[in-house]
């Protein structure tokens, strides 16, 4: 599938660690390495190592849950911070739908990873640190949650570490809506309804729904909005948020979503994943309010059903 996002190549690297707990990177890296203070210092000072992609060098820089620390093989450049210019618009303040002191939401477009991955550096998370770099944020961005590079839509980061541990250690608690709108081919049997099902994965990282109830148990509700000849528009509401959950699942009733490379054949007329994260609402980690979501759906899918009326 064709996209406008730039690909980056990773930088290669010798070792990957995944972070479980908050920690600080020297603190880290000496639990996860056989080496001594000094020589895990001599690391960072060398510049080489990355978290989350990005050069990091400051022995107590801040870790967090599933952030990625890399060991790259040479040493790696610092990033240009970047001048403070008023009124400049850029690629991501467009993209930004909310924000506030403790989080910063993006309308994400499809085509561009939420995290970096070992084929490509740019990425959601780049663009959000950056971000909070050029506005001179002591803070860094911290990833609450993750949406597939094909896919578009609501991607929340909090700026702090400790909400961030609190939200994630809690996220179901916290989130009270996850919607997506899907294009998928062919005409759903039921208009509306409830899919469950158990998701397991297997050793080429491909989900799939399974008969034994020891996999991941994954719940979508669905609603369709539009038909045309050939697709359908649908509302899709999850109570779980498993791996490529909504597309396993609606491929397994034999209705993939368009352009899925993944689960079906890549086929479809919009050049990219029929798959939209339309909302997402949570309570507030802080005011303890409902903060309300949403990313407006793509003129291309709603092009798509305006063509048969």
């Amino acid at each position: 599938m064709k996209n406008n996002i730039p690909v980056k190549q990773a930088v290669p690297y010798t070792h990957l660690y995944k972070v479980s707990r908050s920690d600080t990177l020297l603190e880290f890296l000496l639990k996860k390495m056989d080496l001594s203070r000094n020589s895990v210092k001599s690391l960072l000072a060398s510049h080489k190592v990355l978290v989350n992609g990005n050069m990091v060098s400051q022995f107590d820089y801040p870790l967090a849950k599933d952030d990625e620390v890399k060991i790259a093989k040479t040493a790696q450049k610092a990033a240009v911070q970047p001048k403070l210019k008023k009124h400049v618009a850029s690629p991501v303040k467009k993209m930004i739908i909310y924000e506030d002191e403790e989080l910063l939401a993006f309308n994400k477009p499809a085509g561009l990873l939420s995290v970096e991955s070992d084929k490509e550096t740019e990425c959601a998370y780049k663009m959000a640190a950056d971000y909070l770099r050029e506005k001179g944020a002591k803070s860094r961005p911290y990833i609450l949650h993750r949406i597939d590079k094909e896919t578009s839509g609501v991607l929340v980061f909090a700026k702090d570490i400790k909400l961030h541990s609190m939200m994630r250690m809690n996220w179901n608690s916290f989130v009270t809506l996850r919607e997506y709108i899907a294009v998928v081919r062919g005409h759903m049997e039921e208009k509306s309804g409830t899919i469950v099902s158990y998701l397991k994965e297997n050793q080429n990282n491909l989900i799939y729904v399974s008969r034994d109830r020891n996999g991941k148990k994954a719940i979508t509700h669905y609603e369709v909005l539009e038909e045309s000849k050939d697709y359908s528009l649908l509302r899709v509401k999850i109570d779980t948020g498993r791996k490529n959950q909504i597309r396993v699942q609606l491929a397994d009733k034999g209705h993939p979503i368009v352009g899925d490379d993944k689960y079906s054949d890549g086929e479809g007329p919009l050049k990219r994943l029929g798959l939209h994260a339309s909302a997402l609402e949570f309570k507030h980690p802080v005011t303890k309010e409902i903060v309300s979501l949403r990313a407006p759906i793509p003129q291309s899918f709603r092009n798509l059903f305006k063509k048969t009326k």
